[in-house]
């Protein structure tokens, strides 16, 4: 079972493949890019528990990438370690006001980087193999890939999966189709927004001999949401 997903946005080789087999001998799974280029192709695709960004990358550096992250309304919640060798005041000062969670400064032990990614999830709550509840009786077990109703097991797709999952996440807030579209396929799928209904159709079908299929609600105009509210 994985710890977690982690990026690396790091373009020096050497610490780059090294920080990565640290993080895959303890668990984690490891996604890794060489500037700010790759980092935001791949959290296009991808919603990580944890990015470790090195200060200094060519073109963008990992400060204003990290700026960049926290404009972004799906991805701005992600918490970020900054691996710099710069060990001056001012520059932790800059990155904290940047939106960086924690530093390590290199060079550094790999069993402080483990010790402080597991601090700094755990203190954000990053984890996403947290089992979800809602309405009292309906569960997402997401490291485990099952949802239960009421005790009793689900037949449900994985694309259903993932929808239920944000929503499970997101309870109560009305998004629309393309929102659903960036934040469950990506946003560098492109496909029709009508096979959001589809796919909602599909997740209600699951639910609907729970009795749970009322909570997936379509608001008129606007899009869909999981609600108890009627």
């Amino acid at each position: 079972m994985s710890d977690g997903l982690v990026l690396i946005v790091e373009d020096e080789d050497a610490i780059r493949e090294m920080v990565r087999v640290t993080l895959e001998t303890a668990s984690f799974e490891v996604l890794d890019a060489a500037d700010a280029g790759q980092a935001v192709r791949l959290l296009a695709d991808h919603r990580p528990d944890i990015i470790l960004m090195d200060w200094m990358l060519p073109g963008i550096s990992g400060v204003d990438l990290t700026r960049r992250i926290r404009r972004d309304d799906a991805l701005r919640e992600i918490p970020i370690i900054m691996l710099t060798a710069r060990g001056e005041e001012n520059s932790k000062v800059v990155g904290l006001e940047a939106g960086v969670d924690d530093y390590v400064t290199k060079p550094f032990s790999t069993r402080e980087l483990i010790a402080r990614i597991k601090a700094v999830m755990r203190r954000s709550g990053a984890h996403q193999g947290e089992a979800l509840e809602f309405a009292g009786g309906l569960t997402l077990d997401p490291a485990r890939h099952r949802v239960r109703a009421n005790g009793a097991s689900l037949e449900i797709g994985p694309t259903e999966f993932r929808l239920l999952q944000f929503f499970m996440s997101h309870p109560e807030r009305v998004y629309s189709r393309g929102q659903l579209l960036d934040q469950v396929w990506g946003r560098n799928v492109y496909i029709e927004e009508r096979t959001v209904d589809v796919h909602i159709r599909r997740l209600r079908q699951a639910l609907e001999p729970s009795g749970f299929d009322t909570l997936v609600q379509t608001v008129r105009g606007v899009g869909y949401r999981l609600s108890t509210q009627p």
